[in-house]
């Protein structure tokens, strides 16, 4: 099944990927893990960009970033959070900057 982006749907170790370029890009970082230069290899972490709130009596959501994923790079001891992106929403653009800005001690990589 494709999706308006024309990703297909992928299934890989039981895990149902939204496109075939994530689901790549998970194989690459299992084998990465296994050869040491990754750890704590985490799926779909979630990032609070905005608590929910409310005004004047509206209740608002809390708007969260949920990425494809999160590990620890071995050589630089940096966090990575990474996205696998064909093709980058103008609502995605939005939420990688107030990501950056609520989060700077991370890394964020679109792959």
């Amino acid at each position: 099944m494709r999706n308006k982006y024309n990703a297909t749907k992928t299934t890989i170790d039981g895990i149902k990927f939204d496109s075939k370029k994530e689901a790549n890009r998970y194989l690459e970082l299992k084998l990465l893990e296994k050869a040491g230069e990754i750890t704590q290899l985490e799926l779909q972490p979630r990032y609070l960009l905005q608590p929910a709130f409310g005004k004047n009596s509206k209740k608002y959501r809390k708007i969260e970033y949920v990425a494809d994923f999160q590990y620890l790079d071995m050589k630089t001891k940096e966090r990575i959070v990474e996205d696998s992106k064909g093709f980058e929403t103008a609502v995605f653009k939005m939420k990688k900057k107030m990501f950056e800005y609520t989060y700077q001690g991370l890394t964020l990589l679109i792959t």
